[in-house]
C-alpha cells in the first residue's frame, strides 16, 4: 500500500456541551496540525499516488471555512460537539468526497483509504481512518 501525506493547520475557537467536558464547556481556542494521508494499492502511469499540489490546495480549501472561526457559530456544526475526533470525521468526509468526485484528479479517484489526524499538542492527537468509498459528509 502506498501513502502520501499533506499537512496544514487551523486555529479555531469552540466550546462543548456536557458535564463530561468540565472547563472545556467554556469558549476556548485550539490550534490543530492537520495531516491528511492518502492511500492506494498502486501508482498511476506517472508513478504518482495523488498530485501533492492538488492535495495540499484542496486540504487548505476544506480547512479555510474553519480557520480563525468560532465553530459554535458555524451552521455546519450546529448542535455538534466539535471534538478533535469529530473534526477528523468531518474533514475525512469532505476530502473523501473530493477524491470520489475527481477534484484531486485521476489519482484521487484511485485512492482507497484516507486517514485524517489532528494534532492538538505534542502530547495529544486524534484520527479517523476509513475508506474513500461512498459515505456521509
Amino acid at each position: 500500500m502506498f501513502s502520501l501525506t499533506v499537512v496544514d493547520h487551523i486555529m479555531i475557537a469552540h466550546s462543548f456541551r456536557g458535564d463530561a467536558f468540565g472547563p472545556a464547556q467554556r469558549l476556548h481556542g485550539a490550534t490543530f496540525i492537520v495531516e491528511a494521508e492518502f492511500r492506494a494499492p498502486k501508482l498511476d502511469d506517472l508513478h504518482l499516488l495523488v498530485d501533492i499540489g492538488l492535495a495540499k490546495d484542496h486540504l487548505r480549501a476544506i480547512l479555510a471555512p474553519m480557520d480563525y472561526r468560532n465553530l459554535d457559530a458555524e451552521p455546519v456544526f450546529a448542535g455538534k460537539n466539535t471534538t478533535t475526533e469529530y473534526l477528523c470525521l468531518h474533514i475525512h468526509g469532505l476530502l473523501a468526497k473530493a477524491c470520489r468526485d475527481g477534484v484531486l484528479g485521476d489519482g484521487g479517484k484511485a485512492v482507497t483509504g484516507l486517514k485524517i489526524l489532528l494534532r492538538e499538542s505534542h502530547i495529544a492527537w486524534a484520527a479517523f481512518e476509513g475508506p474513500v468509498g461512498e459515505g456521509p459528509v
